[in-house]
Order: C-alpha cells, then structure tokens, then sequence
C-alpha cells in the first residue's frame, strides 16, 4: 500500500515561543485542490531551522499536516517542509554523514565515527566503554526522572544521552534536552541511526555509547528514543523494541547494562498498566545479553503486582529491587515538568519511580575514582 504525504500550502500568520534549532508558528492553509473553500483553522507548524530555514510572518510555506490530522499527540504539529519564496542558503562544512536517508528531507551531517571528524581516531581505537553504565528506558520522558535519580546519589556524574531513532528524528523537537543540557543535568546528546542533531552525530547506537564514553567523558549514558514512540498493540508491533538491542549493545561492548522498567499505574491499556509489556518483551526476549533489571520497591497491591510481573525477567537478568525513598523530593525539584503519555506526577508516579530508581542504581555502580571527561561541546541541537 502507498505512503502517504497530506501536502498543504499556507501562510505564516504568527511567530511563536521557539527553541533552538526549532521555529515555531501559526499558519493558515489553503483548501486542498479540490476541497472545500476556504480552508481550516490556523494550525500550530514547527520549522527545523537548519533543514529548511526560518519563517517570517507573511512567508508562504509548504507543510506535510498527515500526523497533526491524524490526531497524534506528540506529532500534533504541521511540519514546514519548504519556503518556497525564500530558500535558505547552501551550508558547507565537514561531513558526508547522511540522515533521513533518501528522504526529501536528507540531511548531511558530520558523524563522531567518520574519518572527517576529529574524534575518529579516538573511536577507531576505543574497544568498549569501560563498564560504564548504561541505563535503558523506552520513552524520552523518562529521561528526566532517571537524571533525577543519578543527581539524588551522585550529583557529579556526567550523563550523557544517547538518542535512539524509534520517535522523532531530530533532536531538537525534544524542548528536554536543551533544558537538561543547560541546567547541568546533562553532558550532551548523541543521535543515533536517522535521528540527527544530537551534540555528536552517530551511525549506531554501538559507536554512539562511545562517543559519550571517550568523547563526551560520561560516567553513565541513558539510551532512549526521541519524542514520541511507535506501538500497534501487536506483540512485537512497538518502537520500543531497541531496549533490547541497547542492552545487547552495552553488553558486547563492556558496559554494564541497568534496564529501567516503564510501568504505569494510571494508562487505560491494560497491556500497559503495572509493567508494560514493551518491557517485559523487550528486556524478556529481545535482550540476549545479561542486565540489571530495577525494580522499584512501591507499596501496597500495585508495588506487589509489579514484583510478580518482573519475577519471570529473573532468568535471564539480574533483579535488582531499589528502595525510593527520597526520590519524590529529587524528581519534583526538576528543571522541566513530568510528563508522560500526557499524565503528570501526581497522575502516574510509578512511571517516574521506576525510571529515578534506575538512575539511582546505575549512579551507585559508577567505579571509584572513574575520570571526569573532557567539557561538554557547546552546540546545540
């Protein structure tokens, strides 16, 4: 069956709060050819500035609307494919990294691993990552709360992000990472695979957990997806899959993998409610190496339930069960507001737990006198 694409035409009627790398506006689209005249309401557009430029009020645009009409949540924006009137200028530099591969959108960037990159011998030589930790969680909005986790039992560690490409691609849709880069929370970001944007540029998750080893100087990398996942409610349907293959990929390279649980005591799913079965397929079936599997110690019916549910993981991982106990203060003192599936903290605190306690872990397996890495590169997504 053929993609998709929902092109529209529009004007931009408003400049909106933006971030780096991100123009945000409002536009008014025309009616499709052939449709009903005059069109929609304005709608909410994002422009990634270095693809393809920033929009100035009263600039036509091109914009692809298939997720916004689609009602996704994490994708309700029109993306601003083409000023058409006002292209942006040829950028040059280093790098023949391509991302988005033989998309419209492609985009060349200059890789960590390349042999244009000053950090390609450094990567050419590294073996492994030194039994780093690498914390793994399925969705990005948990990567606050296990940087919450990490500050609460070692306030100096350096974290670093390696970005999987099962959500958005580029790095700079995620507001976070700007915010956790800047607040000190964390050293930088890699993007990995077709995502892009990230502080270092990667091929794969592999040369990406050493790049925020050897480059980056990280004490501990948190490997998840960008914004947004993808899940069909099949067994094996689900962009979360990659846990797996990231606990399999810290493993080979001589990291020590923590595998954080995504759980949920508020989603309407009931695959999804104690722990999800995104976990429990990925860290149960997927992930052939072995990894410490957090459990955190919740009370009542729901903390139970969860220990039964993570009983099985115990044959091929190590259980590790892990007190929270002051981990509510650390989370709620956060730069950037909880948020997950669209609940907040006080809609769903086992999600938020249960990532802080595996931050909380991987903090206390951080080696004694491990070097504090060089100073995280400045760029910014």
């Amino acid at each position: 069956m053929p993609s998709m694409i929902r092109w529209r035409r529009g004007e931009v009627l408003q400049l909106l709060p933006s971030w780096p790398g991100v123009a945000a506006c409002t536009v008014a689209v025309e009616a499709p050819e052939g449709g009903p005249s005059p069109g929609g309401a304005p709608v909410r557009a994002l422009a990634y500035t270095d693809l393809v430029g920033s929009p100035r009020e009263g600039d036509t645009v091109l914009l692809n609307t298939g997720a916004l009409d689609l009602g996704l949540g994490t994708g309700g924006y029109a993306m601003v494919v083409a000023l058409p009137d006002r292209l942006p200028p040829d950028r040059r530099g280093p790098g023949h990294l391509v991302k988005a591969r033989y998309t419209p959108l492609q985009a060349t960037v200059l890789g960590a691993d390349e042999q244009d990159s000053p950090h390609h011998a450094t990567l050419r030589a590294a073996a492994g990552v030194q039994g780093m930790p690498v914390v793994v969680a399925d969705l990005h909005s948990s990567l606050p709360a296990v940087l919450a986790g990490i500050r609460a039992a070692r306030p100096q560690a350096r974290v670093a992000n390696v970005m999987l490409d099962g959500g958005a691609l580029p790095a700079a849709f995620s507001r976070l990472l700007g915010t956790l880069r800047e607040e000190g929370l964390l050293a930088g970001c890699v993007t990995t695979g077709q995502a892009f944007g990230g502080d270092l540029e990667a091929v794969t998750v592999h040369s990406g957990l050493l790049a925020a080893r050897h480059v980056l100087g990280a004490d501990i990398a948190v490997v998840c997806q960008g914004p947004g996942n993808l899940g069909t409610g099949t067994p094996w349907g689900f962009s979360g899959v990659a846990c797996g293959e990231a606990v399999n990929a810290a493993s080979v390279l001589d990291g020590h993998p923590v595998a954080s649980l995504r759980m949920s005591e508020a989603d309407p799913r009931e695959r999804h409610r104690g722990i999800s079965h995104h976990s429990l397929t990925a860290y149960g079936r997927v992930a052939l190496a072995p990894a410490d599997v957090v459990v955190p110690v919740l009370p009542g019916v729901f903390g139970a339930t969860v220990r039964a549910q993570a009983e099985p993981l115990g044959a091929r991982h190590t259980l590790v069960h892990v007190g929270v106990e002051g981990l509510e203060e650390a989370l709620l003192d956060l730069p950037v507001k909880l948020s997950t599936m669209g609940r907040g903290w006080e809609e769903d605190r086992a999600a938020f737990l249960s990532a802080a306690a595996a931050g909380r872990h991987a903090a206390a397996l951080v080696r004694h006198g491990d070097r504090q890495g060089p100073p995280a590169r400045s760029c910014s997504p």
